[in-house]
């Protein structure tokens, strides 16, 4: 496979603002755009082969990815180099989550912290460490371009401007998803990594929310959103965004 090819890898592919990202990155020229996805029988998985791509970007379908599994992410990356022969990911966007309940911290099940926290902290962790090779072979292969490590966080997890919403399950899985991004910088310091905040948006996860809360719908469309956070990873350096909470907008949060 050419060195001058992009390999860039979206879990939570085929849904909201997965399927969002897939959309604007296929249209990029020479690129292969890696999508993980859980159920590759769904419509939603099998509708990723007929999106619109440049002529020479291709998408590689990974099935059976599930991030509540820690070992799921692995597995999905063995498939990845030996039946695609993928040798180097130049970016990963950390993007499969849930956030199925707000309960006030009163009434908040262990049960519900804990499948949040397993999918929205445990897998993003996995997936790193699964990908971390694959991430520092793009950085030998093309030392003049850093490889990317996004992980897809939230203003919910916010401490300074925390959302006056009950979220005892959903929302600390972001805070600590802002500690490992923080970190991750610190510790691999040949990655530009940094936290996405894609906004309140009209994905299902989003507009639920908002029904629960007596509003029609998210403030953000996908669109929106999405489009934001393209220029956000097309423009990413560690001096610019790395160790840092960043807005679709472009906007550095506060923590």
């Amino acid at each position: 496979m050419s060195t001058t090819t992009t390999n860039l890898l979206i879990t939570g592919a085929n849904r909201g603002l997965g399927l969002g990202l897939v959309k604007k990155f296929l249209r990029l020229p020479n690129h292969n755009i890696i999508a993980f996805v859980r159920d590759p029988s769904s419509p939603s998985s099998q509708a990723l082969t007929t999106l619109p791509k440049d002529p020479s970007t291709n998408i590689i379908i990974i099935p059976h990815y599930d991030a509540s599994q820690w070992d799921s992410a692995a597995q999905a990356v063995k498939t990845l180099q030996f039946e695609h022969k993928i040798t180097k990911i130049d970016t990963v966007i950390a993007n499969a989550g849930i956030a199925k309940v707000y309960p006030l911290i009163k009434d908040v099940d262990p049960k519900d912290i804990r499948e949040h926290f397993e999918i929205n902290v445990l897998g993003p962790i996995a997936l790193f460490q699964a990908t971390r090779d694959l991430l520092y072979a793009a950085k030998d292969q093309n030392p003049e371009k850093q490889p990317i490590f996004a992980w897809m966080g939230s203003g919910a997890g916010s401490l300074s401007n925390q959302i006056d919403v009950p979220s005892a399950a959903y929302a600390p899985t972001k805070t600590m998803l802002n500690w490992y991004g923080v970190r991750l910088h610190v510790e691999e310091d040949w990655l530009v990594t940094f936290i996405l905040d894609p906004g309140w948006v009209r994905t299902e996860m989003g507009n639920a929310a908002a029904q629960l809360w007596g509003l029609e719908h998210a403030n953000l469309t996908i669109e929106e959103s999405v489009g934001g956070m393209f220029e956000v990873m097309r423009g990413a350096t560690r001096e610019k965004y790395g160790g840092r909470l960043v807005e679709y907008t472009g906007k550095i949060e506060d923590w």
